[in-house]
């Protein structure tokens, strides 16, 4: 699952300078708060988020549900499970 996770990576980069998701830069800027999370590790958690959404929608066959991916988001740094 991490390469998976690790592919996702560029799109949270795209998600972070997207003016659709600004939510994702402010997970982003938060995370980097915490002085154990570096830059890479936030992009993975968040990464993890999408990852998450995204099997759901495949699992459920159902539109990426952006209001439960920014719930993920809210919950970091605990990670979906």
């Amino acid at each position: 699952m991490e390469d998976g996770i690790e592919q996702l990576v560029p799109a949270v980069e795209q998600q972070l300078t997207s003016p659709e998701t600004p939510y994702v830069g402010e997970t982003y800027q938060r995370l980097l708060q915490d002085p154990e999370i570096d830059e890479a590790e936030a992009k993975l958690m968040i990464a993890l988020c999408l990852a998450d959404e995204s099997e759901r929608m495949v699992d459920e066959d159902r539109e990426f549900d952006i209001a439960r991916y920014r719930t993920l988001l809210t919950l970091l740094p605990k990670l979906p499970g």
